[in-house]
């Protein structure tokens, strides 16, 4: 960044702090802004999309601790705090010159101690403010971060450049299993990128060097995508493991039987249903869950005992005399008894 930058622009204002504010302060304030002023939410608004470089441009000053230090040095000289005047005869008592505000800076405001001159280079004019700093901040020889006389610049060399946001769907199957998918950019190229197992519904991935380039000799941009995640008519999730609701007849959860499981995968598994299951209880199936890195997490059914809609006569008359059989039972009295606690 320029000098002329630093001294016209007011970062403080930019993202609406003071001059005290801690770095908390100042983070709060820029996320804040960038989520209001995001070309995603203002798309062809062209004043809100320069606001938005300018609240990035704020932030990445004011958030680093010695970037920010020179900041404030340069804009206390551009507000008065530090004035350049020129010295000699004429400028009166008090009025020092460029070497009394530097020498004042640097150590040596006090009457015997040491003083920094600045020559002006002849002429008897202003000093170039640009070299000026160039000096104060080690950029004056040629190589230098600064841009050797190029104009006083943050020793951050070339910058990074912006990071992009872009939104993909997924089928059940594909976010569990992993998938490669290619998204279309703004500019109308085409990126091509492996989406890894496991990943969720409303989950970002960052995507390294897939955003906006950077300055020449810098890093481009990432782009984190949000990954939607489409349902199943079948399968559910909860955490790395993978839900699947089991029907069974009562004569299955009653006597109990082995029945075969469905999973995502393709090939079922058998499980054994003890006798007396309820309805609701959960299976575990070790393995079948989610493939994750850390392992892969469980099946869990859950049995679910079917009532039939329709009973043949002798489906009812088998059902009428195990009601006899239970007669006398009430599997509701727990419950009234325990609400009444």
């Amino acid at each position: 960044m320029a000098s002329q930058d630093w001294f016209e622009k007011d970062f403080y204002a930019i993202l609406g702090v003071p001059q005290d504010a801690d770095a908390a302060a100042i983070k709060k304030a820029y996320r804040k802004l960038a989520r209001k002023h995001h070309p995603d939410q203002n798309a062809g608004d062209a004043a809100s999309e320069q606001r938005f470089k300018d609240i990035g441009e704020a932030h990445s000053v004011l958030a680093d601790p010695e970037k920010r230090r020179e900041y404030d040095a340069v804009r206390q000289m551009a507000r008065g705090g530090a004035r350049f005047t020129a010295g000699g005869p004429g400028g009166g008592p008090g009025a020092g010159g460029f070497e009394d505000v530097f020498s004042s800076m640097f150590g040596g405001g006090g009457g015997g101690g040491p003083r920094v001159r600045y020559s002006t280079g002849g002429g008897g004019g202003q000093p170039n403010l640009e070299d000026l700093l160039g000096g104060m901040f080690g950029g004056a020889g040629a190589g230098s971060p600064y841009g050797g006389g190029a104009g006083f610049r943050a020793p951050t060399g070339p910058r990074k450049g912006g990071d992009l946001t872009a939104r993909t769907s997924l089928s059940f199957r594909d976010a569990v299993q992993g998938a490669t998918v290619t998204l279309g950019t703004g500019g109308g190229d085409q990126i091509t990128t492996r989406i890894p197992a496991g990943v969720r519904d409303g989950q970002k991935i960052r995507l390294r060097g897939k955003g906006q380039p950077g300055d020449r000799g810098a890093e481009p941009g990432d782009l984190i995508l949000t990954v939607t995640v489409d349902k199943h008519p079948v399968f559910g999730r909860d955490g790395d493991n993978l839900t699947v609701d089991l029907p069974v007849t009562f004569a299955e959860a009653a006597l109990g039987a082995t029945v075969s499981v469905p999973t995502l995968a393709g090939d079922p598994v058998k499980v054994r249903i003890a006798p007396g299951t309820p309805s609701g209880r959960v299976l575990r199936v070790k393995g079948r869950g989610v493939p994750v890195k850390s392992g892969p997490g469980d099946l869990l059914a859950k049995v679910m005992v079917v009532v039939p809609q329709r009973l043949s006569d002798d489906a009812v008359a088998a059902v009428e005399a195990l009601r006899a059989l239970d007669e006398g039972h009430d599997p509701r009295a727990e419950l009234f008894a325990n609400a009444r606690r």
